[in-house]
């Protein structure tokens, strides 16, 4: 859950520069969020199909 908190942080990082017109971080920051939040979903439904089964 580390990765998602830092996807939120980036993403509010991303909108408080865009409200005060830093367009460049705040796309930069816009990207960090993205790539995050892809290797979340990644590695969430990797850990679905190869997680620990519970007997």
């Amino acid at each position: 859950m580390a990765i998602l908190r830092w996807v939120l942080t980036f993403l509010i990082l991303a909108l408080i520069a865009s409200l005060f017109g830093f367009g460049g971080a705040a796309s930069s920051f816009a990207g960090v969020a993205k790539i995050l939040l892809f290797v979340f979903v990644v590695l969430l439904v990797v850990s679905f199909f190869f997680g620990r089964a519970r007997i």
